[in-house]
């Protein structure tokens, strides 16, 4: 699904909590919450979800964390950093997108309970 509309914080906020929680295709225990699947949608970033979805199966240190604080960062040459760190700064992942059309300057997710959804979800 294509849409014209843009992604932006004020977007974000409205999203306090989630009527439906959404599997993932691939990693099948993961799941993510209205607000996830918005930006998904809306910025055209399912990349974003799998990367978080398939680092849970395939980065020991990712999946050991029961709290992970998510952030994509991106520069103004389009090239981003995607890293989880454990919610008190200590890095435990970081990946280097080499081009990205995402909208916005930066993202945070939370990742807990198998579950990916924006900090105003939590």
């Amino acid at each position: 699904m294509t849409t014209t509309r843009t992604l932006t914080k004020a977007d974000l906020a409205q999203f306090t909590g989630s009527e439906n929680w959404y599997r993932h295709s691939i990693v099948r225990d993961v799941l993510y919450t209205d607000g996830a699947r918005h930006v998904a949608q809306t910025a055209g970033a399912y990349w974003l979800i799998d990367e978080i979805a398939l680092a849970q199966r395939y980065e020991k240190r990712v999946g050991a964390e029961e709290f992970q604080h998510w952030k994509l960062t991106v520069k103004a040459d389009h090239s981003a950093t995607l890293a989880c760190d454990d919610g008190n700064g200590n890095v435990v992942y970081s990946k280097r997108i080499e081009l990205t059309d995402f909208p916005l300057p930066e993202i945070v997710f939370y990742f807990t309970n198998k579950t990916l959804l924006l900090p105003s979800e939590y």
